[in-house]
C-alpha cells in the first residue's frame, strides 16, 4: 500500500467529494501535474474541477483526464482547452503499480484532492473500486449513527 497522503487544509484547491461517496478507495498515490503558465494560476485562483476526472496509464505515462481548469480571466490567446489530458508526474514504479491496479476489474484510478505543496501542484489519486447501491446506503447509514453519537456525546459533556 501507498503512503496516507494529506494535504494541509490551507493549500487544498479542489477536492472530489463525490469519489468517497462512489468508490472504495484502496491506495493513494501523490502525484504532480505537468501544467501551463495560465494553467497553474487558474489552479492557484481554486478554479478546478474533479468530478468527472480519471486517471490512464498510456505508453508507460499516466494521464489525467477530464478535469476541467477554467480558461485564466488575463490569459487571452495562452489559454489551453479546459478539459485537455495533463501528464502526471509519477515514478516509473507507481506507474507500473497504477497500470497493475487498473488492469483488475471493476477498479479505476480517479483524482481525490488537489492541493499546493512547495509552490507546485499536486494531485491525490486513488485506486478505487465501485460501490454497489446497497454500499452506499451502508456508508450514508453508518456515517448518520456516527453523527447521532457524536451529538449525544456533545450534549452528554
Amino acid at each position: 500500500m501507498g503512503k496516507k497522503h494529506q494535504p494541509k487544509a490551507d493549500n487544498l484547491l479542489a477536492q472530489n467529494k463525490k469519489a468517497r461517496h462512489d468508490y472504495n478507495i484502496l491506495d493513494t498515490y501523490e502525484a504532480g501535474i505537468a501544467l501551463t503558465g495560465t494553467e497553474i494560476k487558474s489552479v492557484r485562483a481554486g478554479k478546478v474541477t474533479l468530478r468527472d476526472g480519471f486517471a490512464r496509464v498510456r505508453n508507460n505515462e499516466a494521464w489525467l483526464e477530464n478535469v476541467h481548469i477554467s480558461p485564466y480571466k488575463e490569459g487571452n490567446q495562452f489559454n489551453e482547452d479546459p478539459l485537455r489530458n495533463r501528464k502526471l508526474l509519477l515514478h516509473k514504479r507507481e506507474i507500473k503499480k497504477l497500470l497493475a491496479a487498473a488492469m483488475q476489474q471493476g477498479h479505476t484510478i480517479v483524482p481525490l484532492r488537489m492541493y499546493l505543496k512547495h509552490g507546485y501542484a499536486k494531485v491525490l489519486i486513488g485506486v478505487a473500486e465501485g460501490k454497489k447501491n446497497y454500499d452506499k446506503r451502508e456508508t450514508l447509514k453508518r456515517k448518520d449513527q456516527q453523527r447521532d453519537i457524536q451529538r449525544a456525546l456533545k450534549d452528554r459533556y
